[in-house]
This record gives C-alpha cells, sequence and structure tokens, in this order.
C-alpha cells in the first residue's frame, strides 16, 4: 500500500462542486489517491476559509444550488469523487471559530477569556522578536483545555466529525494540532474509527510548533504529521533531525509548496528543474506527500484564504502533468519511497552534490537520494557503491547496469539502489 499522495483542492480557486470534480479527476490522472480540501463551511465576516461561522452550512460561494445547508450538494460531490477510487480529506478547525459564529452567543463559556471576562482573540509571538504580536481579530479562541463547559464542547465536536464522516470523508488535517489537547483528539480519531472500522485518517498540521509539542501529540493516536522539509536547503543536519523526532510520534507528510506557501515555481525562481528537485526529493523523504493545485502548471500567485478565485487560475508556465504521473507511479512501485524510512546522519552538506541514504524500516531494499544543490551547473558525482540509478527526471526504469558515478544535471535528484528495482 502506498503512502498518502495528496492532492490539494484550493476551493476558492477550483470554485462550485462541480469543478471540484473535475479537479478530483484531474488529481486521479496524475497519480494522486487522496484530495484535500480546505474548510468548505460558511465563514464568517472576514470571508477567511479558517474563520468558521456556521459547521453545519456550506460557503454559498461553492454552491450551484440554494439548498439549506449545502451539505446535501457537497455530499453528492464527494460521492462522485470516491467513486473515482479518491479517498477526501477536509481541514477540521476547533481552536478557533469566527467571532460572529453563534456559538459565541450560544455557548460563551467554550470560549477563551480575560480577566474581564472578554472573549479572547488568538495570537502569536514572533520567536525573533517578542515585541512582534500578530492577533487575528476575525477569530475567538476556544478554550479546549478548561472551559467550564468541557464535555459539551468536547461532544460538539464529535458529533461534527461524525456528521463529516457520514458524509464520505476519509481524513482530516486538523488545523494547529498542538493547540487542541492531545486527549480530544484521541477522542475525536476513536470515534471516527469506531464509526468506520478503523478507515478514517487524521494528518496533524505541527508547523511551526517545537519539538517537545509534537511529542506530546503521541498519545492522541495521529496517523501523520506534516514536517517541514519544504524549507530544508540541504545545507544542514535539521531536516532529518526533525525526521528521527516525528517518526517517534507518526510519519509524517512533505510538501514542495502549500495554501500558506510562496507557489514553487516563484520560490525555485521559475526554473523547471528546481521544480522537479524539490517534487523528487519531498516524494523521497517521507511517507506521504502532498501538493497543491496548479503547481503542475506553475502557477505563481499564492492561494488567498480570502481573496482568491476561481478566475485567478493561471496560464501554465511550465507542464509538469506527466513528470508527476511517473514520479508517482515510481514511488508506487518502490516500497521503501512509500515509508517514513532512516536517513543516516552522516551526510556531506558541505559539498554541491549530497547523498542522503534512506533505510527501509520494513526490511525492504533502501535508497540513495543523490541531489545536484547546484541550480545552474552540471556536477560529477562519484557513488558510494556501485548502484542501479534511475533518473526520473528522464525515466521510470532503473539502469540496466550498476553505474560508479554520474554526470548529474542542474538541480537533479536521482535515485540509486543496490539492487534493480
Amino acid at each position: 500500500m502506498s503512502g498518502p499522495l495528496i492532492y490539494n483542492i484550493f476551493p476558492l480557486l477550483a470554485g462550485k462542486t462541480d469543478q471540484w470534480i473535475k479537479w478530483a479527476d484531474h488529481a486521479r490522472r496524475m497519480g494522486f489517491e487522496w484530495v484535500y480540501f480546505n474548510p468548505v463551511q460558511n465563514p464568517g465576516f472576514s470571508g477567511s476559509l479558517y474563520s468558521i461561522k456556521d459547521y453545519y452550512s456550506i460557503n454559498p460561494l461553492f454552491l450551484l444550488n440554494n439548498e439549506e445547508t449545502g451539505y446535501e450538494e457537497v455530499e453528492l460531490a464527494f460521492r462522485e469523487i470516491r467513486q473515482m477510487g479518491l479517498r477526501i480529506m477536509v481541514d477540521l478547525v476547533i481552536n478557533h471559530t469566527a467571532i460572529d459564529s453563534p456559538l459565541v452567543q450560544a455557548h460563551p463559556s467554550w470560549y477563551k477569556q480575560n480577566e474581564e471576562g472578554e472573549i479572547e482573540h488568538p495570537s502569536a509571538i514572533d520567536p525573533a522578536d517578542s515585541r512582534n504580536v500578530t492577533v487575528w481579530g476575525d477569530l475567538y479562541e476556544i478554550d479546549n483545555d478548561e472551559s467550564p463547559d468541557r464535555e459539551a464542547l468536547w461532544r460538539y465536536w464529535t458529533d461534527f466529525v461524525l456528521h463529516m464522516v457520514r458524509l464520505g470523508v476519509q481524513g482530516f488535517r486538523c488545523d494547529a494540532a498542538y493547540k487542541v489537547p492531545a486527549l480530544l483528539w484521541a477522542r475525536l480519531i476513536k470515534a471516527a474509527n469506531e464509526e468506520t472500522d478503523n478507515t478514517v485518517l487524521f494528518f496533524a498540521e505541527t508547523l511551526g510548533c517545537r519539538l517537545e509539542e509534537v511529542a506530546l501529540l503521541k498519545e492522541a493516536g495521529f496517523n501523520y504529521l506534516y514536517n517541514s522539509s519544504k524549507y530544508w536547503n540541504f545545507d544542514s543536519s535539521w531536516a532529518i533531525d526533525q525526521h528521527e523526532v516525528f517518526q517517534q510520534v507518526a510519519p509524517s507528510v512533505s510538501f514542495p509548496e502549500s495554501h500558506d506557501t510562496e507557489r514553487l515555481f516563484i520560490s525555485a525562481t521559475e526554473k523547471e528543474q528546481v521544480m522537479k528537485q524539490r517534487i523528487a526529493f519531498t516524494g523521497a523523504f517521507s511517507e506521504g506527500m502532498q501538493i497543491t493545485m496548479g503547481m503542475e502548471y506553475g502557477w505563481n500567485k499564492s492561494c488567498d484564504v480570502v481573496t482568491s478565485r476561481p478566475g485567478h487560475q493561471e496560464a501554465p508556465s511550465v507542464n509538469l502533468v506527466e513528470f508527476l504521473h511517473r514520479f508517482n507511479t515510481v514511488r508506487k512501485r518502490v516500497p521503501v519511497l512509500n515509508e517514513e524510512g532512516s536517513f543516516d546522519p552522516h551526510v556531506e552538506f558541505h559539498k554541491e552534490t549530497i547523498v542522503l541514504h534512506k533505510r527501509s524500516l520494513h526490511g525492504d531494499e533502501g535508497v540513495f537520494v543523490i541531489i545536484n544543490k547546484n541550480w545552474d551547473q552540471t556536477q560529477w558525482v562519484d557513488l558510494p557503491f556501485a548502484l542501479y540509478v534511475l533518473r526520473v527526471f528522464h525515466s521510470g526504469e532503473c539502469s540496466e547496469h550498476p553505474l560508479e558515478g554520474l554526470q548529474l544535471e542542474p538541480a537533479e535528484v536521482v535515485f540509486g539502489f543496490l539492487k534493480r528495482v
């Protein structure tokens, strides 16, 4: 069974439910097995997808019809997507709501309050400068830890998760997972899997949190974490160190871009080879991989949780559809690329070309991930052993004979094996 290959259909860019189906089929044809939707519920006054006003009604921007809640239409769309053989993941946002949510009036004790009894907005301190504090004025923070009405609050979240599961959802990306008690996550995970005979997966969004905060999530029972390898420039060991810590909790998902980051086409300075480098590395680094819609076409404009619209879809700057299909096919065929594995920490990061040795935790053949860090120049690399080489930029097949060295193209990533795969 392959690790999760996830395609993020950003709903504000995709549009209405009929377009979700078209984008899902596009993802399927590239070899992805999951489609992930950011929040589709009705937002508050700010219009932000992550500022949910009503958990039981759908954002009218996504609906073809004007039915009461919109969930019937979404259920039909999800059913058609599942019939393609795809699995569906959605965001689960339970650490805050919109400030104009009916829950504020109905259940004020569910929210964090200051000494004056005023409900608090969530905020974040810049770790580089504690004087810089970001406050989200369109949100009120939920008190999942110490609400005096905690049992009713937790029951509300449990009922919502079961509502989504019955709609056909098979996975949840748990937003800001480290800000929610592990015991609550454990309860939600248990409820979802009792409903479905253990077929629902939970993915913890843990970006930006400390390693000790990740460790606290172990008792929750998450299936996957999101790692930070997108930001690794192959210049030090921190991503490998994080990888080793994370796998004590759960395997992880890598991504070359997300709805929160700039587009890969931009960060790769519009170089197709560099885009391929980040994709190939991403897919080899961890058990799961996720991309965002439009990445395969080199879309420039970052996703915006308030202002993005279908009219912001762009003409292709590149076309990586065939490459992604080839890479996903290789990934499914080679077991070590579908597991978290363990990396040899002894890497010569000072060199222009690095060799990462990923060992299988299940007794399968390991892989040497050979990366030319130089975006503009070819590099000769002497291989640590005579290896069968798979140059995924060009082919899905291994070399007929083992090689002791090879000339890498600018930014190229090559997979090497002791046995032919």
